[in-house]
């Protein structure tokens, strides 16, 4: 009798306790789009890159992307974990890195207070000062800043990802390379 006692027990204690966690029958759930491997600031998502996820609404962001579409073939502005919600405020239009009319462009600033001033959205004039010349050269104008790296101390200058008509990033990639590039603020 004692045995059968014992066991009544358990099966009810257990029963209690995958009620209480268990989220009630017909409990909402909502679609969210998160990154299925760790993605990189600065690269163009790919559906093979993302999961859809139930959750529950209140742990839900703000802004949340739901559906696989809405984000394959946009540019990340932040880097991104494996699991982590991707949100509409870290996507920027599709096509800026791959694809389209647009590139994403590596440029190097030396100026870490100038890269401090940047963040993801922010439209950007890239310049130069040339080798040969007193007056800087406009490399590219009205440049979407995509993403700013932290800073490497083994390297002079932040890394600032900025997205660029692609006829004109080729001839920004050349140039950081050989000069020193700059960037002003748009209105």
């Amino acid at each position: 009798m004692l045995l059968v006692r014992r066991t009544a027990c358990v099966v009810l204690l257990v029963a209690a306790l995958v009620t209480a966690v268990a989220p009630p029958p017909g409990s909402a759930r909502a679609a969210v789009v998160v990154a299925a491997v760790d993605l990189a600031a600065g690269r163009t998502v790919r559906a093979a890159d993302l999961a859809l996820r139930l959750w529950p609404p209140e742990l839900v962001p703000a802004g949340a992307v739901h559906d696989l579409a809405a984000a394959d073939g946009r540019v990340l502005v932040g880097a991104a974990k494996a699991g982590e919600p991707l949100t509409d405020v870290r996507l920027v239009g599709a096509g800026l890195a791959a694809g389209g009319s647009a590139a994403a462009v590596p440029v190097r600033l030396g100026d870490a207070a100038v890269a401090a001033l940047l963040v993801p959205g922010r439209r950007v004039d890239v310049v130069t000062s040339g080798q040969r010349s007193d007056e800087p050269i406009l490399l590219a104008e009205d440049a979407v800043v995509l993403a700013v790296l932290a800073e490497d101390p083994r390297v002079r200058g932040r890394l600032v990802i900025v997205s660029m008509p692609r006829g004109t990033a080729a001839r920004v990639a050349a140039a950081s390379l050989a000069d020193q590039v700059a960037v002003t603020l748009r209105d």
